[in-house]
C-alpha cells in the first residue's frame, strides 16, 4: 500500500478532534442538567436523571433568595416542646452565612391560641369539622395551608414546609431553583409499587405514574405562588385518599404524603430530590453537609452498641416517650465511644443554653 496522502491525514486528525471535542461536550452537559443532588465527598454537585434542571433556572452568583419557615402543629404537650426546640434551631442558625432562612410562623390548626403565641410567631387557623380526620391528625395539614396562604402576608417568595421534630444542624440555603421545588425522597414513599391505587386519583390521561416523586410535603422548598395553586388539590386529594377504605389501609400514616405527590403531579410540578436535605437517626450516623434531622424513629441500642430496632434497648431515645412532656434535661447521654449516634442528644438537649429555652419544662396534663 502506497502512503497516505498529507491531505488524508489532516482530515483523520480533523475527524478525531471533533468527535473528542462531541464527546466531551456531551459528557459536561449531562452533568449539567438534571436534579441537583449535593455530593458531600467533595462538596460539588451530582445530578440524578429523574428530571431536567434547565440552565436559566440556576441561581444567580451570590443571589440570596429568602424562603419562610412555616411549620404546622397542634396545642398538644407533645407538639409543643418539639416546636419549642425547632424554633431555638431556627434562630441558631438562621443569620448564619450560607443561611437563606428567613421569617418564621408556626401554623397552628387547633383553633385557639395557646401558651407559646408570645414566644414563636404563630397564626392560629381551624382544624378539620369534628369527625372529619378520624384520628388521623395529619389530614389538618394540608387544610391548615390552605388557610394559612389565605390570610397571611407573607413576604418571602419561597416556603419551607417543615415540622415540629426538625432540628436545623448547619445553615440551609434555599435548594429550590425558580418554579422547581426542592425536596427530600423517603425510600418508603412508592408510586409505582402502588399504581392500582394511585390511578384512582391520577388519571392515565395525566401520565405515568413516574411524574410521580417519591416525596412528602416536608421538607419541601417551594415558591410560594405555585404552592397557593397545589394547596387545595393537596386537600382534596388527602381527604379522597381518607375515604377510599383501600388507600387508607394501603398508606396508611404517610396517606398525607402520597397525597401531597400526587397533588404535585396532577399541577406538573416535579421536585429537585435533595438526600442532603435532612438525615435520620438511627439510619444516618454522620450530621456530614447536611441541614436538617428528623429525629422520628425510635433510637435502640444494647451497651455494644448494636442497634435494636423494633426492640427496646438498654439505651434508647424515641420522641413517643415524651408525649405529656419534654425528655428531661438530666436526659443521659450514650457512654462514651460506645455509640456514633449521639447528635440527637447534642442538639435536643445538651445544649439548649441555660435561659435560652427559659419555659422547657413539663407540662404535664392531668
Amino acid at each position: 500500500m502506497g502512503r497516505a496522502s498529507p491531505l488524508l491525514l489532516i482530515l483523520l486528525v480533523l475527524g478525531f478532534f471533533f468527535a473528542t471535542y462531541n464527546l466531551i461536550t456531551m459528557i459536561i452537559h449531562n452533568r449539567s442538567v438534571g436534579t441537583w443532588m449535593h455530593d458531600d465527598s467533595n462538596g460539588g454537585v451530582f445530578f440524578d436523571p429523574v428530571i431536567e434542571m434547565p440552565v436559566y433556572a440556576k441561581k444567580p452568583k451570590n443571589a440570596k433568595i429568602s424562603f419562610h419557615v412555616a411549620l404546622t402543629a397542634t396545642d398538644a404537650p407533645y407538639s409543643k416542646w418539639q416546636c419549642r426546640i425547632m424554633y431555638y434551631w431556627y434562630k441558631k442558625k438562621k443569620d448564619l452565612p450560607g443561611s437563606e432562612m428567613g421569617g418564621f410562623t408556626r401554623i397552628l390548626h387547633s383553633g385557639n391560641p395557646d401558651n407559646l403565641m408570645d414566644e414563636i410567631p404563630t397564626v392560629v387557623v381551624d382544624p378539620l369539622p369534628a369527625g372529619l380526620d378520624r384520628g388521623y391528625i395529619v389530614l389538618n395539614r394540608p387544610w391548615a395551608f390552605v388557610q394559612w396562604l389565605e390570610k397571611a402576608t407573607i413576604e418571602e417568595e419561597y416556603i419551607l414546609m417543615a415540622e415540629p421534630d426538625h432540628i436545623f444542624i448547619n445553615p440551609l440555603p434555599n435548594l429550590a431553583h425558580g418554579g422547581y421545588p426542592a425536596a427530600f425522597p423517603f425510600f418508603y414513599i412508592k408510586p409505582a409499587d402502588n399504581e392500582k391505587i394511585i390511578r384512582k386519583f391520577y388519571p392515565e390521561e395525566k401520565g405515568p405514574v413516574s411524574n410521580i416523586d417519591p416525596i412528602g410535603n416536608s421538607p419541601v422548598i417551594i415558591k410560594k405562588e405555585l404552592l397557593e395553586k397545589m394547596a387545595p388539590t393537596w386537600m382534596n386529594v388527602s381527604l379522597k385518599m381518607k375515604d377510599d377504605q383501600e388507600t387508607d389501609k394501603t398508606f396508611g400514616w404517610v396517606l398525607e404524603m402520597y397525597a401531597y405527590a400526587v397533588a404535585s403531579a396532577l399541577h406538573g410540578v416535579q421536585h429537585i430530590l435533595r438526600k442532603d436535605f435532612m438525615l435520620q437517626p438511627p439510619w444516618d450516623r454522620e450530621i456530614g453537609k447536611k441541614f436538617i434531622i428528623h429525629y422520628t424513629y425510635g433510637c435502640d441500642y444494647n451497651l455494644k452498641g448494636e442497634l435494636t430496632y423494633g426492640k427496646i434497648g438498654e439505651w434508647r431515645f424515641d420522641k413517643r416517650s415524651y408525649l405529656r412532656g419534654p425528655p428531661p434535661k438530666n436526659l443521659p447521654l450514650p457512654l462514651q465511644g460506645f455509640l456514633k449516634v449521639w447528635f440527637v442528644h447534642r442538639f435536643l438537649i445538651q445544649e439548649l443554653e441555660v435561659g435560652a429555652c427559659p419555659s422547657l419544662k413539663a407540662e404535664v396534663v392531668s
